[in-house]
């Protein structure tokens, strides 16, 4: 706990240096400017925080993050639901949609697998993308988890799992740096990777 004359300037602080990226400086920062807004300002900032929070959930379909039933993506009736874009987080559907290449489907797994940091396939939502592959209708099944160990294990993994089903496994093409991540790559980057993606 950080030492302050004032405690509830150094709670602030604390709960912002548990945001990922954010060190103790920019947590001073931030709960600094939070201070200077108007109690308008202030309030309108925690009810967006608590609004999204409450109203945000996964998709019923593709597990993308929404605050309705279904995401923009999968009530589209333009979308090619015969390809479905596995990736690792939401952040990386938004980074794959700025390329403006791609106009099927998504499935997103909320991680990687991860033994060393506890995290198991069970832990994914990896059930939900087996049953809209068996459902048939689906032709092929691209791979966009990152170029990391735990983003290449689990692109295997899930291709072990949805070969048998008929399925063709595609995985992107390494336009993309071993050990990035897609929300950091550029659009030109991303849309190469796409184009040279190859089964696996």
């Amino acid at each position: 706990m950080a030492s302050y004359t004032v405690p509830s300037l150094a709670h602030l602080v604390d709960e912002f240096e548990r945001l990922p990226g954010i060190g103790h400086k920019s947590a001073q920062r931030l709960a600094y400017h939070v201070l200077g807004l108007t109690e308008t300002e202030a309030q309108s900032l925690a009810d967006a925080i608590l609004d999204a929070r409450k109203k945000i959930h996964y998709c019923k379909i593709c597990c993308n993050l929404t605050d309705q039933e279904l995401c923009s993506i999968c009530r589209s009736e333009t979308r090619d639901k015969s390809v479905i874009c596995v990736v690792e987080d939401p952040r990386d559907v938004a980074a794959l949609e700025r390329t403006q290449e791609f106009n099927a489907s998504y499935h997103v797994l909320h991680g990687v697998i991860s033994p060393l940091n506890g995290v198991g396939p069970d832990q994914l939502c990896i059930k939900e993308l087996l049953s809209r592959v068996s459902v048939g209708g689906v032709e092929e099944v691209i791979m966009a988890t990152n170029p990391t160990v735990e983003g290449e294990a689990t692109a295997m993994y899930l291709s072990r799992l949805l070969k048998p089903l008929g399925v063709r496994v595609t995985r992107l093409a390494y336009g993309i740096p071993v050990g990035g991540d897609l929300e950091y790559a550029d659009e030109i980057t991303l849309s190469k990777a796409l184009e040279g993606r190859s089964e696996i």
